[in-house]
């Protein structure tokens, strides 16, 4: 039953552009690890909120194949940019590809390299943050960016179900599945924030910085 209401919501979901669909073909077409592809729904979802918060800056922290910064893009505020980062140098020639494709080539900003060494050395104050990279690091990340992130400014963190590996009992999760409950009970007592897990594709935690 799941997969048909997930297949409903896409029939009456907004299409993406030809450019992102393109670039999902070609993820499926040469890439085994495509989950780690946004995706159609996810995509749409991340558009979405990009748009409902029109960010100036976004940081990105997991470039991939470009798709969600794309997505992200969409709903930039005028003169706004994503900044995106990844340690992939494959995967971002891809990503880099695709982006001059798009109308927003000259609003993505790519780094190459570790994200905890680049972050700092960003000026930049965040309107919106995606986390999306190495899992173990998920919660560093989050203590990285927060004093940057203004006050009514966002954090959403990708795959925090993990496929459902964290309902797991302690003892039988693995580093990746025991860091990301980690992250998720750290959120969840964060005063500073609010925040609402979504159940989309394979988990979306939005985080509201409400003080510093």
């Amino acid at each position: 039953m799941e997969d048909s209401w997930t297949k409903y919501a896409e029939e009456f979901t907004s299409p993406e552009g030809e450019v992102l669909q393109g670039l999902a073909r070609e993820c499926y077409a040469h890439y085994s690890n495509h989950s780690m592809l946004s995706g159609f729904f996810q995509g749409r979802v991340l558009s979405m909120l990009s748009k409902m918060i029109q960010p100036k800056v976004v940081l990105e922290i997991g470039t991939y194949l470009g798709y969600s910064a794309l997505c992200f893009a969409e709903g930039l505020a005028a003169g706004g940019k994503v900044i995106t980062l990844d340690i992939d140098e494959t995967t971002n020639k891809v990503a880099k590809s695709f982006v001059e494709r798009s109308p927003y080539a000259d609003r993505i900003e790519f780094h190459l390299g570790r994200a905890a060494e680049i972050i700092p050395t960003l000026p930049q104050t965040f309107d919106l943050v995606f986390i999306d990279a190495d899992k173990p690091n998920y919660t560093n990340y989050y203590r990285l960016v927060f004093d940057r992130v203004r006050p009514g400014g966002f954090i959403i963190a990708d795959n925090v179900l993990w496929s459902g590996k964290v309902l797991l009992k302690d003892k039988d999760q693995d580093e990746h599945t025991k860091a990301l409950h980690a992250f998720n009970w750290m959120v969840k007592a964060d005063s500073r924030v609010s925040n609402v897990l979504l159940p989309i594709r394979d988990g979306l935690m939005v985080v509201r910085k409400e003080r510093g």
